[in-house]
């Protein structure tokens, strides 16, 4: 069931205080639930829940590596670890570990890397994660969350506590714009259609999906009516429901809080172009770096905005008729 929810306004609960939130109602259900944190806990809002569990919700200090090889070995004796870091450092900083101690040796360890993309705002562009989807869905077996909002985040936190593998978990650390309802249900894998259309199709991962709808609205007004898809997860894709819009649309638009190159824009290109070819536009940061500045001027610097997405469906729906003409 999906309860769209959608307003403009921003969640009441910040990620950061519903992540802790959340792990507490797990340490209360699940004794093999264990916490790795990599001295963020003030910044992720669980240090609280380490003064009152000591011994299931540890810091691992500035060691990023040392905390995957940690909770590796805690998955490897019936542990189910939940890992925290800043996104840079849930990426290119612990990869190999990530990918030989837990995904080649078959453990498994929820990774949450908070302040995705632009959102690490400040702390700029060594902090900033544009290419972390990118590094994850080349791990056999990954799963990859690009969180739309509080309700998806707590979903994800809840419903993925028991899945084998590497589960990569990626999230603001502050407030969202609402998507979704408290009635939602999330089936992880499966795309969520969030408003039906005709014209193009985008399909939008993360803080993208809340411009992705706003976008719609703008193009609503032109009389042009395009779907809002969020895939829930980036990987595995739900090529089904990619493939049902790119057949129904003729054309589909991608938008995405991270790097164009290997991202959630990437996977669609490959689902469509192995299997019904159609114009695809991709909105992202466009194989850059990242900077510093609050996250308003970094959506309007890196074109991740609900005028741009707007702005692509009209290239996308040209492209599609040029395509038809061609075919005549």
């Amino acid at each position: 069931m999906i309860e769209l929810a959608y307003t403009g306004k921003t969640d009441e609960t910040a990620i950061k205080d519903a992540f802790a939130q959340e792990l507490l109602k797990l340490f209360e259900a699940d004794p093999d639930v264990v916490y790795f944190d990599a001295d963020l806990m003030n910044s992720m809002g669980t240090y609280k829940l380490s003064k009152d569990y000591p011994d299931r919700c540890i810091d691992c200090g500035i060691q990023e590596a040392n905390m995957v090889g940690v909770a590796a070995g805690a998955s490897s004796v019936g542990k189910k670890p939940y890992i925290h870091t800043f996104g840079p450092f849930a990426g290119r900083r612990c990869y190999d570990q990530v990918f030989l101690s837990v995904g080649y040796a078959k453990n498994s360890v929820r990774i949450i890397g908070s302040d995705a993309g632009v959102t690490a705002a400040y702390n700029g562009g060594t902090h900033m994660p544009f290419e972390d989807i990118a590094l994850y869905r080349a791990i056999p077996g990954a799963m990859i969350v690009d969180v739309a909002d509080e309700m998806q985040f707590r979903a994800a936190i809840r419903q993925l506590k028991d899945r084998a593998g590497v589960t990569y978990i990626r999230c603001p650390r502050k407030n969202c714009t609402t998507v979704y309802g408290a009635a939602t249900t999330f089936d992880f894998g499966r795309a969520n259609v969030l408003k039906d259309g005709s014209d193009c199709a985008v399909v939008a991962s993360g803080i993208m999906v809340a411009e992705a709808l706003a976008a719609a609205q703008l193009l609503e007004a032109e009389g042009i009516h395009v779907a809002v898809i969020d895939p829930v997860t980036v990987k595995p894709l739900d090529e089904e429901t990619v493939l049902a819009y790119a057949r129904k649309c003729g054309a589909l638009v991608t938008a995405e809080n991270a790097t164009v190159v290997g991202g959630l824009g990437a996977a669609v290109c490959e689902c469509v172009s192995e299997s019904f070819p159609v114009p695809v536009m991709r909105v992202g940061v466009q194989d850059l770096f990242g900077e510093v500045g609050d996250v308003g001027y970094l959506k309007e610097r890196f074109g991740l905005t609900a005028e741009v997405i707007a702005r692509k469906v009209h290239e996308a729906m040209k492209l599609k008729l040029t395509g038809w003409k061609m075919m005549k």
